[in-house]
């Protein structure tokens, strides 16, 4: 890092090229910063840096639930260093917390401060930070939830669609009717798992309207899927997280963990990456991954599922 650079943008350079341990240096520098609890919560820098070996550890989930999904996999290796670990998750995501192996006890996250005692708090994006991972060490084992599995129809290969993260970042966003040609690629069930505002612009004929605000029960959906397509959003992560083949749509200028220069990811081992070619080329992004569905459903015969 020179001099002139800002920290969190060389933190940020590091994480894109795969080199984390330089990260986890400059994120070393920066324990020692007083909290400020008053920051809203995913802006907050909770654990201080202190070890974990024979303490009380309650990992606070402040971040989406994405983020949650994604990082969560961390916490069966830190309840093997620590005495004890509480997980305060976000109520929605508890159901599917529970179908996680060696996941321990789980505490509905609210507005207060958060029940029973401990002697360090962390937060769950924080903890590759705390456990040193590096892109060839991180687990990534899947599936590592095991809901229930919804059972489909044969004949036909199921894919599910989700086009919009959140108006938080419309750059996110795939406009539908670049998507909706999917639907008519002949043996492709469209399985259209996009929830809220966003699906008054999907054309009504195009695929099933088939998504959950229950993530067990979307989850239970997407782990009988034979593939996901998914802009960065919780859809993707929950796709990967069940081993399931996820094909996830990026803006040219991707968020970190996506990391550059790679159609793959450490995080995920059934995920392919679909870039943007240029910032804003959704529309290359779009024939690519219809060409590559294409291809796909061409070779499942009699739409047997791809597994």
């Amino acid at each position: 890092m020179s001099a002139a650079e800002d920290p969190g943008a060389a933190w940020m350079r590091h994480m894109r090229r795969g080199a984390w341990e330089e990260a986890w240096r400059i994120g070393d520098a920066a324990l020692a910063r007083p909290r400020d609890w008053t920051l809203p919560r995913h802006l907050q820098a909770v654990w201080d840096g202190s070890p974990v070996a024979g303490r009380r550890v309650l990992v606070r989930c402040y971040h989406g639930l994405g983020d949650t999904i994604q990082f969560i996999r961390f916490v069966p290796a830190l309840r093997a260093m620590a005495v004890e670990v509480a997980t305060w998750a976000q109520p929605a995501l508890i159901p599917l917390l529970r179908t996680m192996p060696g996941i321990g006890p789980l505490l509905p996250l609210h507005d207060g401060a958060p029940d029973g005692g401990h002697d360090l708090d962390v937060e769950v994006m924080e903890l590759a930070h705390l456990l040193r991972v590096t892109p060839a060490a991180l687990p990534a084992c899947v599936p590592y939830f095991h809901p229930p599995r919804r059972a489909l129809p044969p004949g036909a290969l199921h894919v599910g669609l989700v086009w919009q993260a959140g108006d938080w970042d419309p750059s996110r966003t795939v406009p539908p009717a670049l998507l909706a040609p999917l639907a008519d690629i002949p043996g492709v069930a469209l399985h259209i798992l996009q929830r809220g505002p966003a699906l008054a612009d999907w054309p009504a004929e195009a695929g099933t309207v088939d998504g959950s605000d229950d993530v067990l029960e979307a989850a239970s959906l997407v782990a009988a899927l034979d593939l996901v397509v998914s802009v960065d959003s919780m859809p993707a992560h929950l796709a990967g997280a069940l081993g399931r083949p996820v094909w996830t749509l990026l803006r040219h200028d991707a968020d970190w963990r996506w990391m550059e220069g790679r159609d793959d990811s450490p995080w995920y081992p059934t995920m392919r990456l679909f870039r943007q070619a240029r910032p804003g080329d959704w529309a290359g992004v779009a024939a690519r991954v219809a060409a590559a569905l294409s291809r796909l459903a061409a070779r499942v015969p009699g739409g047997a599922p791809a597994r």
